[in-house]
């Protein structure tokens, strides 16, 4: 399938699949980000990108981010609609900075990866009672 994408930075390459096993391509920085000590900052992923339809753009940070950088994702991962692809529309990548010292992410540094997951969409039924059993409580299987 062929994604439309536009770069902002074209000295950057486009993202990649850096493995033939890999589920999620790299983002790169598209420009030096200073992110403050244990603060929230946003750094700019140099692309914008149109998701087909029946799909969403999962973003999170690579594996390596936290013990690399000291920067963890706030809200766990980005969700990118298949909608946000206008002109303006350039992924960023949100990270807090758990450090008690500023990072900076450099130019062209893998940050974050993409991952392109099927979704459906649902029609809401709204009834007065669930029909199955009540299972325990949040966190329990019993």
């Amino acid at each position: 399938m062929k994604i439309k994408i536009r770069r902002i930075d074209k000295e950057l390459p486009l993202p990649k699949y850096e493995t033939s096993g890999a589920v999620g391509f790299d983002l790169l920085a598209r420009e030096d980000t200073l992110i403050k000590a244990k603060s929230i900052g946003l750094i700019p992923g140099n692309v914008i990108v149109e998701t087909p339809i029946g799909f969403m753009l999962k973003i999170a940070l690579r594996s390596s981010t936290p013990k690399r950088k000291g920067l963890m994702s706030p809200h766990g991962v980005g969700v990118v609609d298949q909608d946000y692809c206008g002109n303006e529309d350039e992924i960023k990548i949100q990270v807090y900075n758990f450090t008690n010292q500023d990072v900076l992410v450099e130019k062209g540094e893998r940050i974050a990866q993409g991952v392109f997951v099927k979704i459906d969409k649902f029609d809401w039924e709204e009834v007065d009672e669930m029909s199955k059993k009540t299972r325990g409580g949040f966190g329990s299987t019993s």
